[in-house]
């Protein structure tokens, strides 16, 4: 019941936030349209922990900065790469061990790499993701395994 409250909540903020008009007849018709798909979602049973992971709803904030700043910098160093003359890549696939003990937290981990720009998961398994590198060392940045345990804690399994 909480998973549904919270996204009923969830969607209807989302309403208003794209909305941008608060008339009682907008607000009633999103309030309407959240309580409609949240029950179509009951229905088909997939408002679960897995499809809307309420746990980790304050842990983002400790999670989303790092990981902000962390495409940032992943940002900067492939658009150096892109505007020097020699362009300097060097693609590899390496294979990164996950230690998520959810598959909410591994899927984090694998989206997280997609994020970071010069990389890309490319297949994910329950204990290792392959992952198309740029450079070689953006495949050792994550074999380091920084991202892994900071997504470990963010998922609460540490």
């Amino acid at each position: 019941m909480l998973h549904a409250l919270s996204f009923a909540l969830i969607l209807f903020v989302f309403w208003l936030l794209l909305s941008g008009f608060f008339t009682g007849f907008l607000v009633s018709v999103g309030a309407l349209a959240a309580i409609a798909i949240v029950a179509l979602g009951r229905r088909m049973d997939v408002i679960d922990q897995e499809g809307h992971p309420v746990h980790l709803s304050w842990r983002v904030f400790g999670y989303w900065p790092w990981l902000f700043k962390e495409i940032a910098k992943s940002a900067w160093d492939v658009s150096r790469i892109i505007v020097d003359p020699a362009l300097p890549i060097r693609p590899t696939m390496v294979r990164v061990r996950t230690s998520q003990k959810t598959v909410v937290g591994v899927v984090t981990y694998a989206n997280s790499i997609t994020l970071t720009p010069g990389t890309l998961s490319v297949d994910v398994k329950r204990d290792e993701i392959l992952v198309h590198a740029l450079t070689p060392e953006g495949a050792e940045a994550l074999l380091e395994g920084e991202m892994d345990r900071r997504v470990t804690r963010f998922e609460g399994a540490s």
